[in-house]
């Protein structure tokens, strides 16, 4: 490519333009829309289109005379080979959630110049410490308007696809009984009203669904609910008449996506508004009217959907099987096309599983973008195969799949890696390693309310004893029918706070890993639900959790290096898939029935 007419470099020359003309040094572009979601509709993909960069999470800073992508170790790669050519600096960060981008700006912007940031798709926790940040270096913040708008003529419109309702019995809890639950919580707070943005609160509590958000079964929505009603805000036409009879009994009025602004600046003296400022923007929180006391913590719903219910549990298990017996489905395909040598690919095993997996009851979606990484690309933690590269499976290594489902009763997220050919001692010794992690964490006991970072130790041990580590978290929430990555758990490297304690009806991934760079990666996941431990020691020292392996799929035995297991861990390996011969063996018949029965030998 001839680097002068790359269309990031021209794409920045326009934005440029565009920041003369207002007198602005440099625009923060984060990962963001107005509900600080993950995975974004087009139309606030401005970060991609600018830079280039594909990765679910990285920020972009242009200035007047250099621009910088921050991205953490997961895309490092990734981000190198995308942004060849474009003239952006990549800055390699610790995590995610890392404020580099912030003491950056601080430093390369002049005294007395101004740096933008639309304030609609910026956090207010994020904003207040930006604001302090530049406040220091006497740098002037503008989050007025959305300049990148200017710069970007065929930005795409909104989704409008419909809202649906995600009904019984999967939907466990009527949305009358979901909103008295958040009103509890508002009146605990002292609050009148309680302003919702994120997306998937949203959809817990009204029990909708929709398809906005590739992957997540969520709507672009705010939501405005008082102690006696409540309003959603949606794109107009998204909810059909019936549906909307069905909400107004229920207490909940329907109303333009636009006008949420508005509904809060009618907000004044006698109101207390509840807000959570890690899920509310800067622009909207603006908005708010003069005489309107604020809140501020964390969103009621975001607690109550992490702790899923007895009946929710039933349906995710469920789900869980039918998952599982997708897998059977093609990994028995794979294997047999394998020995008859077929040409299979990357792209190939994400076509076939994804077929398997819609012929499933219940399938909704994909939970995400498939990831099946042969040899060096499984060593890419976000790694996606395209028509344009992509990787022929051939010869020998190693093969990493993360997929996963969305199904009305639950969503799933799996990680394995299969042997091709021959297995060297050093990947089976990766592999045993990333195993023994796995195990760990999901054998833990450990007192209720453990904050979830703190578990994040355990599954890297194995690796930390032999001087080994990787760059993700360990655990994520999943949600129910809902996002694949859910909070408040996390467990992971991340500084704790209070809403990260582990409760009861917690679903969460377990997901250590080993990458070789050029080489191959390793990666072992499974979800787990947190239910009380079955046995402590009475009360003295109060409730104990442990973890319930919900994923249902044969772990590949023939990468495992059998001597650095001990054996209460080829116990615990060999009852695991004695438990997925069981739970699958009814939904399967024929190659995947004997496939399931080879794999799922003891060890």
């Amino acid at each position: 490519m001839d680097t002068r007419t790359s269309p990031s470099r021209l794409r920045i020359t326009q934005l440029r333009e565009v920041l003369a003309q207002e007198g602005v040094h440099a625009l923060l572009v984060p990962s963001s829309d107005p509900h600080l979601s993950e995975y974004l509709p087009g139309h606030w993909q401005g970060r991609e289109w600018l830079s280039g960069f594909t990765g679910s999470m990285g920020t972009l800073v242009v200035a007047a005379d250099r621009a910088a992508l921050f991205a953490d170790s997961r895309y490092w790669t990734q981000a190198e080979a995308e942004l060849a050519g474009s003239d952006i600096e990549l800055v390699k960060i610790a995590s995610g959630t890392s404020p580099a981008h912030v003491e950056w700006l601080a430093r390369h912007t002049p005294r007395g110049a101004v740096v933008a940031v639309d304030g609609q798709v910026l956090s207010l926790a994020a904003a207040a410490a930006l604001q302090s940040a530049l406040d220091a270096a006497g740098v002037v913040l503008r989050t007025d308007a959305d300049l990148l708008a200017r710069a970007w003529p065929d930005r795409p419109g909104l989704p409008a696809q419909p809202v649906y309702a995600h009904a019984a019995p999967h939907a466990a809890l009527p949305r009358t009984g979901r909103l008295a639950a958040v009103r509890q919580a508002m009146a605990a707070q002292g609050a009148t009203h309680h302003f919702v943005s994120t997306v998937d609160d949203i959809a817990w509590i009204t029990n909708l669904r929709g398809s906005d958000v590739h992957y997540n079964p969520v709507f672009l929505a705010h939501l405005l609910v008082s102690l006696t009603g409540a309003t959603l805000f949606v794109g107009a036409g998204k909810v059909g008449p019936a549906l909307a009879a069905e909400l107004a009994a229920d207490g909940l009025q329907v109303a333009d996506y636009g006008q949420a602004a508005a509904a809060l600046a009618r907000l004044g003296a006698g109101d207390t508004l509840l807000i959570d400022p890690k899920r509310v923007t800067y622009g909207l929180r603006l908005n708010v009217g003069a005489g309107c006391a604020v809140a501020q913590a964390i969103n009621p719903s975001t607690l109550l959907k992490s702790r899923k219910g007895a009946s929710e549990a039933a349906f995710v298990r469920e789900a869980m099987a039918e998952d599982g017996a997708a897998m059977c489905e093609f990994y028995a395909w794979f294997e047999a096309a394998q020995a008859r040598g077929e040409r299979i690919t990357e792209l190939t095993v994400d076509e076939h599983l994804s077929a398997a997996r819609a012929r499933r009851a219940g399938f909704v979606s994909l939970s995400f973008s498939t990831i099946a990484g042969f040899n060096p690309n499984g060593a890419l933690p976000h790694y996606r195969a395209t028509e344009e590269s992509h990787a022929v499976i051939q010869g020998d290594g190693l093969l990493l799949i993360d997929s996963g489902g969305q199904y009305l009763g639950g969503t799933t997220d799996i990680t394995r890696v299969w042997p091709i050919g021959q297995v060297s001692a050093a990947m089976k010794r990766d592999y045993t390693l990333v195993l023994k992690g796995t195990m760990a964490l999901s054998r833990a006991r450990f007192p209720r309310g453990t904050l979830s970072p703190m578990l994040d130790a355990l599954a890297r041990a194995p690796l930390w004893a032999e001087g080994l580590d990787y760059g993700h978290g360990t655990g994520h929430g999943v949600g129910y029918f809902l996002n694949v990555h859910e909070g408040p758990q996390s467990i992971s490297k991340t500084v704790p706070d209070a809403h990260m304690a582990m409760e009861t009806g917690m679903i969460t991934s377990v997901e250590p890993g080993l990458y070789r760079p050029g080489q191959w990666g390793v990666r072992i996941e499974n979800l787990v639900l947190a239910v009380p431990a079955t046995t402590t020691e009475g009360s003295t020292f109060g409730e104990f959790l442990e973890f319930e392996t919900l994923t249902l799929c044969p772990i590949d035995t023939r990468c495992i290096e059998r001597s650095l297991l001990r054996a209460d861990e080829i116990a615990w390996l060999d009852q695991y898939h004695a438990t997925v011969r069981e739970r699958l063996a009814p939904l399967v018949s024929g190659a995947a029935l004997d496939w399931l029965m080879a794999r799922t030998q003891p060890l």
